[in-house]
């Protein structure tokens, strides 16, 4: 392959002291990312998160997509409870299960908003990443 065809077509070379080198293979190892990823990520300020940091942020966006699957279930399960008590004729309790569904939709909303953060932080590690 040659250099014009690769995505990357640019080469860098750079002088470090051993120092300034062992500090830069030191957080490169720790991030996870290759010694590329690592100087690409920290030139575009992308967030440079320790392997064990992105692992963390995997599973707390599965955690989040669990929760948020879970309250549009119960979501669901409230509204359909607010119908039959609607044909039921029982006011009150459709009035109370209507304050629920609203206040698990603003739940959800929230849960969402995090977990959409969480994937965005994710997905610039997988971006630049190895």
């Amino acid at each position: 392959m040659t250099n014009q065809n690769r995505k990357r077509n640019r080469s860098v070379t750079f002088r470090m002291n051993d120092s300034e080198y062992d500090d830069f293979q030191s957080k490169a190892v720790k991030s996870g990312l290759t010694q590329q990823a690592y100087i690409i990520n920290a030139v575009r300020n992308a967030a440079i998160v320790p392997s064990e940091g992105l692992i963390t942020l995997k599973d707390l966006s599965r955690t989040f997509a669990d929760l948020e699957r879970q309250l549009r279930g119960l979501a669901t399960n409230v509204n359909q409870m607010a119908h039959t008590a609607n044909s039921l004729g029982i006011i009150p309790a459709e009035n109370e299960l209507q304050r629920i569904y609203l206040q698990l939709g603003c739940y959800r909303k929230e849960s969402e908003e995090v977990w959409q953060s969480i994937r965005s932080l994710i997905n610039q590690q997988k971006a630049t990443g190895p």
